[in-house]
């Protein structure tokens, strides 16, 4: 048979045109480990083409979800192709598993892929399929109906993130208003929310069951391909940010409610500033931030200006169209949140993201921007495989950007804060959060253990173990009343999409956050080169090391139990002293 070279323009979108390679990959005759090799790249081209014509789809209908073309496009594809896709994605895995155990190849260079693959082809089953691809479509449903939330307020209908702005008002009126309106919007959909959630975890629990495992925990753990630790591990960094992070917050909660002069905290009190200054405005319309994050990146290191220069000036307003790598201010109909996803094939980062002018929007900036620096650095290498990298490494790349940038916020007109007063209050608010952001994911993931752990639960069982945790870890404030706003909190955790469309991921975050505090420390301790060196270092390998591995190469400790915690937290504290308050 006429082997088949992948088509740089193939439209991955139509399984006419796809059909054909995967029948000649899964037939093509292969004698030595020249030919294994060569199948190998081809494969990884032809999954690269498949990877990005969903990525399109989705940047597309996240960009305008109230665009019925573009939803249409992007359920089509899940709910069409990706069913008829996934069977023969079985097929070359499960031939490759063969040939790798025929054919000799190298180990260091192949392990991580041979390892992988062996656990999709362990995990696969047919019966699978439609119900993952249903629940893709109801994680698209809750983008869809997040996305539309808006409220009128101030003269004008604005979207949730907008809203943002006003919970920064010194004007505790204001705020309270504000609060009460993207609180009372949000309420008008949760029980649509709710319902899509039960669903969801009842396919996840039968996903789990049809491959041989008691529940969705451990297919989780498995499918995520967590071979480096443990839901046990897991439980210890809950213990460790109950332990170590929970009283940091108390106290810095103690010291807001006496800032503000207030009888208690309530939960409009949490994002203004304690001591009454104006709301930080780090920058106005998305091309000012790609601006102004240029020469924060430009000071630290001209590498990194480089790659974010590659990225575009901020002035595109609607998704990829054209080549286009930004999409960043908030709008109607547009999903929440913000990402980073590489487009595979062309190897082109794409950042979304909802900026309104805050300084939360500086962090989501430098943030994805980390990931874009991850996927520019690896994207050399010509497996596909590579090019991707496990999450808890990949929110370093994320979150280092957030530390390592923080000296460079401010001190200049054309930067984020030219009052450096300003730049140190961002600072504060910073490395506050950076630490209390620990006890969010240990509520989120130890909500998701306790849901896949009993899937049968009702949703009044769900929302005392929501209670019991909040109060576990005090993620939303230890001084914080929610008197007579208790349905309000008790669905907190509908805003966190990760739980509809992406379950389990999320402590990955935590870990990461740690890994970054470290490097953060080590450029306080031997200078920025080092620390960005380690960082570029590491970054280039991509996915094409197990992740101790990628850790230790960034010269960062993989360990995320009480001891690293604490000692992370302790130095935290000691250079916030330094800063004013």
């Amino acid at each position: 048979m006429t082997q088949i070279t992948i088509p740089t323009d193939l439209d991955a979108t139509r399984v006419a045109n796809i059909e054909p390679i995967f029948r000649e990959l899964q037939e093509r005759e292969i004698a030595s480990a020249d030919d294994l090799e060569r199948w190998i790249l081809d494969r990884s081209e032809l999954t690269a083409a498949c990877s990005e014509a969903l990525a399109n789809l989705y940047i597309s209908m996240t960009c305008d979800t109230d665009d019925e073309q573009a939803a249409g496009a992007y359920r089509d594809f899940i709910e069409q192709v990706e069913p008829r896709i996934k069977p023969m994605e079985f097929r070359l895995d499960r031939r490759q598993v063969e040939l790798t155990q025929r054919i000799e190849l190298d180990r260091e260079r192949y392990f991580v892929l041979i390892r992988d693959t062996a656990v999709d082809v362990e995990l696969f089953r047919d019966e699978n399929v439609p119900l993952q691809t249903e629940l893709s479509t109801l994680a698209q449903d809750y983008q869809t109906i997040t996305g539309a939330m808006t409220v009128e307020f101030d003269g004008a209908e604005r979207t949730l993130p907008q809203m943002a702005r006003y919970l920064e008002d010194t004007d505790r009126s204001v705020r309270e208003s504000a609060w009460r309106a993207v609180a009372d919007r949000r309420a008008r959909d949760i029980d649509r929310i709710d319902t899509i959630y039960d669903a969801m975890i009842a396919l996840r629990q039968k996903v789990a069951s049809n491959a041989g495992f008691e529940n969705y925990v451990g297919y989780a753990f498995r499918s995520m391909r967590r071979f480096d630790y443990t839901p046990a591990d897991c439980r210890s960094f809950h213990d460790a940010c109950e332990r170590c992070v929970a009283p940091f917050m108390k106290r810095r909660d103690a010291d807001r409610l006496s800032a503000l002069g207030v009888g208690e905290l309530r939960p409009w009190d949490i994002d203004v500033d304690p001591l009454g200054r104006k709301p930080l405005r780090p920058f106005s319309g998305g091309t000012e931030l790609v601006a102004r994050a240029h020469t924060v990146f430009a000071r630290l290191d001209p590498r990194l200006a480089e790659m974010f220069a590659s990225l575009g000036d901020g002035s595109t307003a609607h998704g990829s169209r054209n080549g286009a790598k930004l999409d960043l201010d908030s709008r109607k109909g547009k999903a929440p949140g913000g990402y980073l996803y590489m487009r595979d094939r062309i190897r082109e980062p794409f950042i979304f993201m909802n900026a309104a002018g805050l300084h939360r929007d500086v962090e989501t900036m430098v943030h994805e921007s980390g990931h874009a620096f991850h996927s520019i650095l690896c994207r050399g290498d010509p497996l596909v495989h590579y090019r991707d990298y496990p999450t808890e490494f990949a929110e370093v790349a994320s979150m280092s950007m957030e530390l390592l940038t923080m000296p460079y916020w401010g001190g200049t007109d054309d930067a984020f804060y030219p009052d450096e007063a300003d730049a140190a209050r961002a600072r504060r608010k910073h490395l506050e959060g950076t630490v209390s952001v620990l006890a969010w994911i240990a509520t989120i993931d130890a909500f998701q253990h306790w849901i896949y752990e009993n899937p049968t639960h009702s949703r009044h069982e769900r929302t005392q173990h929501w209670r019991s945790l909040m109060t576990r870890f005090g993620a939303r404030g230890h001084f914080l009343s929610w008197q007579g706003l208790e349905s309000h909190l008790d669905v907190l955790w509908q805003r966190q999409g990760h739980l509809f469309g992406s379950p389990f991921y999320y402590i990955e975050y935590g870990i990461a956050q740690l890994g970054a505090l470290q490097l953060w420390l080590r450029s306080l301790q031997d200078g920025e080169p080092a620390a960005i060196t380690d960082y570029l270092n590491a970054l280039r390998l991509g996915g094409s090391r197990p992740l101790p591995e990628l850790f230790a190469a960034a010269n960062l400790a993989f360990d995320f139990g009480p001891e690293t915690v604490e000692r992370l937290i302790d130095r935290v504290e000691l250079e916030l002293a330094k800063l004013p308050t």
